[in-house]
């Protein structure tokens, strides 16, 4: 048996990851479709946008590395996604729906920063400069996207949430 070093790993959280940003991509498009506000339907089409970049930029990782761009199944995401399928089904129509699909967004957000900062860490480490620039990049995205959704939830959804039906 081979000894498994931090390039496995690397190697492995980077398949993680572009699986999971392929995965991310869908379900933005159904969340754009299922959202009821205009603000939050244009924030999931932008991340959706955002993501496909963040794919390309994986794509340029791999190459750096010298990988072919694969992905390995990501039960983590496919967890979080099936929460946020749940909440979609069990909210459709309701005046929670929306702060619903920001927290499952969030989760996703969430689950993108851990990987990404440890990404870069490991890049660092391994001396991949132009990597670590094209993790640090998409990073940025994600935590920009994380305060924007909060402020969303916090302005809108979860203030329209909160009203009681008569």
């Amino acid at each position: 048996m081979t000894e498994k070093t931090l390039d496995d790993l690397f190697l492995d959280a980077l398949k993680d990851i572009y699986f999971a940003e392929k995965q991310i991509l869908k379900a933005l498009q159904k969340m754009a479709r299922a959202c009821q506000s205009p603000e939050g339907k244009m924030a999931f089409l932008k991340h959706k946008d955002e993501t496909e970049g963040q794919i390309e930029r994986l794509q340029q990782v791999f190459e750096i590395i010298g990988k072919p761009a694969r992905g390995k199944t990501c039960e983590a995401m496919g967890g979080i996604l099936s929460e946020g399928e749940e909440i979609m089904e069990d909210y459709k129509g309701s005046i929670a729906l929306d702060a619903g699909l920001i927290s499952s967004a969030q989760a996703v957000e969430h689950y993108e920063i851990a990987r990404y900062r440890t990404l870069k860490a490991w890049a660092e480490q391994l001396g991949y400069a132009d990597a670590v620039a094209l993790l640090d990049a998409t990073l940025q995205e994600e935590l920009a996207t994380d305060q924007k959704l909060s402020e969303l939830g916090e302005m809108l959804a979860n203030p329209k949430a909160a009203k009681t039906v008569a």
